[in-house]
């Protein structure tokens, strides 16, 4: 059975349910001048144009470059916090959940996770992000793979690439176990658990410190009728379940964090340090005695730092729980065919690793 999924409320970009006092910017205004009272710590509210936003924003990076001119990772780093934080200061009104100013897009995340408040304001750069993330919950996004088209939920994290899924395809493809019970930790939206579906698991635990994932999962059941092949639930990695599996399946996110950690996406893409030892502690005492684990992973942190570590040899040299049983590596492709790559990720290679538990002695 599922947790109680009408007592998650959806992450969402934060907002201004107060008046404020802010600088309402016009076209023709003195689009410098704003900006400079935007990073001096004053809100600047769009009026009139959606595209009036667009303009301060495009002065804001041009001034920003001009302070921050060191092109090393720190500089960049730097430059991207204080725009960050200056960008966020420029406001849209929201009332009846539907943005104010002229030829603005219609957004329905506005109304969707704001149902308890319907005037606000809200950054332009939230209002950005929940504009695109609309568009691909609306369009859906093909996945070959699976054979179908799924809708990703608000601040919910989506492949662009698919190397790794006909990775993970290929390998439950010529799986030999017993399907009785599979886990999926890190469900996402959901992808990995459909493959497990169609290729004979009906008995899935998924969960995810993402309540948005959870949600946006929990829809996607519906529409395609699996809500008795998979229980969802909000938890950190193992928390609140019962069952043993014969696959344990992660698709941790593939970076080492180097910052403090946002809740959504960033959770997606950056790993905090005692991510992996928690993660394989706790999955030993969730697998049947000839269970295995199945980790998809890349070798993008080596890539890009080459003093970093790999957390799953890692793993296998340091502690006595698991062997390898099998290793695939696998290209991966530029996002689109039209893209010449010109960084390291070239390089890049996603892994399958598939690990057994070692016999106790």
């Amino acid at each position: 059975m599922n947790q109680d999924l009408e007592s998650i409320q959806a992450d969402r970009p934060k907002i201004i349910t107060t008046e404020i006092d802010a600088i309402s910017y016009y076209r023709k205004m003195d689009t410098k001048a704003t900006v400079t009272e935007m990073i001096a710590g004053k809100y600047i509210l769009v009026e009139e144009f959606y595209s009036n936003g667009l303009e301060v924003l495009n002065e804001l990076k041009r001034e920003l470059l001009l302070k921050h001119t060191d092109k090393n990772f720190q500089g960049q780093r730097d430059y991207r916090s204080a725009f960050r934080e200056a960008s966020h200061r420029l406001l849209l009104k929201v009332k009846d959940n539907k943005l104010v100013v002229k030829k603005s897009p219609d957004i329905g995340w506005l109304e969707l996770l704001y149902t308890d408040v319907s005037e606000f304001y809200v950054s332009f750069p939230d209002v950005q992000g929940m504009n695109s993330s609309w568009q691909w919950y609306l369009n859906g996004i093909e996945i070959k793979t699976l054979n179908l088209r799924l809708h990703p939920f608000y601040s919910t994290y989506f492949p662009t690439r698919f190397d790794h899924l006909k990775l993970f395809d290929k390998y439950l493809k010529r799986y030999e176990g017993s399907k009785d019970n599979a886990i999926e930790i890190g469900v996402g939206s959901g992808i990995l658990s459909f493959q497990l579906i169609q290729n004979g698991f009906n008995n899935i635990y998924a969960s995810d410190t993402n309540k948005n994932a959870i949600l946006g999962v929990s829809k996607e059941l519906k529409r395609l009728d699996y809500q008795d092949k998979i229980t969802l639930n909000h938890a950190d990695l193992f928390e609140g379940c019962n069952l043993k599996a014969n696959l344990i399946v992660f698709n941790p996110p593939w970076l080492l964090a180097k910052h403090t950690l946002e809740e959504g996406i960033d959770k997606a893409m950056y790993y905090e340090k005692d991510l992996f030892p928690r993660f394989f502690e706790q999955a030993q005492k969730h697998l049947t005695p000839d269970g295995k684990i199945v980790l998809i992973f890349s070798n993008l942190a080596e890539v890009v730092d080459k003093e970093s570590s790999h957390p799953i040899i890692e793993e296998l040299q340091k502690n006595n729980r698991f062997r390898k049983e099998l290793h695939l590596k696998r290209d991966v492709r530029a996002s689109s065919r039209r893209t010449k790559r010109r960084d390291s990720r070239e390089n890049e290679k996603v892994e399958l690793w598939v690990l057994s538990p070692k016999e106790k002695k």
